[in-house]
């Protein structure tokens, strides 16, 4: 039997320093944010400062185009948390992310949508085949164009569908290049005005493939974080009851609307009318059924589903719920 190994001094020095930055980490008192441009309350947080001045942490918000960017920039140790839609998170909990979807951003509603281009000859779903239509990959918009034509017997393989992230659907839309898009806003507003909607996520929703926003947290990182978690819920919900309090007075040029300009880089006009199109659930919804409390986790099976169909998964896991958490949600409210 191999007895214990005396260790040299330079690896007794190795593990020191191992031991101090594991520490470190689990204390360090600051974390980058992967944020996108969908126009959410989470904006009125960001530019307040207040999760900051709560906690003593340092944020470092960084933006990227979309969730595919986030998940990869999580999964890379660069970021801690990040906001991304449904079908992002599902790719990488199907893949064996160790993150949480610990609150619900936005229900997705009627915010993102299938636009054909004036002149297109697209009246319908149905009208599809032979076209050229843009959507990010592995984006709710991505699941949710797939799951349409599925319902309405269109075959995927007869439509050009082409990925493309928001600024290069913005391009290609301008220069005539495509013909449709599933996509959401500021992009979306730019584009209806040589538009027509022919979908949106809400009537999807609706027919049974429901998408949402959210906020993921690698989940070892959540846990030795907790006071900062529990802070970050707080604030976010203070946002969403200041929007829904208030929004009615607001302008373009109210302070609340600058900020949301200023973090998403859409237009001041465009930012109420936009986020009128979303739904904002209440902490008491965020750990209902519909939510955190076993709808978000049933959502991103059927999305795994679909996610395995166009190749991006190998495996769809029988059960996403360790996946999702009501725990800072909960301890927010006192409980």
């Amino acid at each position: 039997m191999n007895g214990p190994k005396r260790l040299t001094p330079q690896c007794a020095v190795a593990l020191a320093a191992a031991v101090l930055c594991g520490g470190a980490l689990a204390e360090s008192r600051e974390v980058t944010f992967a944020h996108q441009d969908m126009l959410v309350p989470l904006r009125l947080v960001m530019e307040s400062g207040e999760v900051e001045k709560a906690t003593g942490y340092k944020i470092n918000w960084r933006m990227f185009s979309g969730g595919g960017d986030v998940i990869r920039a999580m999964a890379s140790g660069d970021v801690q948390m990040g906001e991304t839609g449904s079908s992002p998170l599902t790719a990488a909990a199907s893949q064996g992310q160790d993150i949480q979807l610990f609150w619900i951003s936005a229900d997705i509603a009627d915010a993102e949508a299938l636009i054909a281009r004036n002149g297109s000859n697209i009246n319908s779903v149905k009208d599809l085949a032979g076209k050229k239509v843009a959507t990010p990959f592995v984006s709710t918009a991505h699941y949710q164009l797939i799951s349409v034509m599925k319902m309405e017997g269109v075959d995927a393989r007869k439509v050009h569908v082409m990925n493309m992230r928001p600024p290069e659907i913005a391009a290609a839309w301008e220069r005539g290049d495509i013909d449709a898009t599933f996509i959401w806003d500021p992009v979306l507003s730019r584009i209806k005005g040589n538009g027509k909607p022919i979908a949106t996520s809400g009537s999807i929703g609706k027919r049974g493939a429901p998408t949402f926003d959210g906020i993921v947290v690698n989940a070892k990182w959540a846990a030795a974080n907790e006071p900062f978690m529990i802070a970050f819920v707080k604030a976010l919900n203070r946002a969403n009851d200041e929007y829904k309090a208030s929004a009615k007075d607001w302008t373009a040029d109210s302070a609340q609307v600058k900020a949301m300009a200023k973090w998403t880089k859409a237009d001041p006009k465009d930012v109420l009318p936009v986020m009128s199109l979303y739904r904002f659930p209440t902490m008491a919804e965020q750990v209902s059924p519909t939510w955190l409390g076993g709808g978000a986790a049933k959502a991103m099976a059927g999305t795994a589903a679909f996610l395995k169909e166009q190749g991006r998964v190998q495996e769809v896991k029988s059960d996403y719920s360790a996946f999702v958490t009501t725990t800072y949600v909960d301890k927010a409210m006192g409980k």
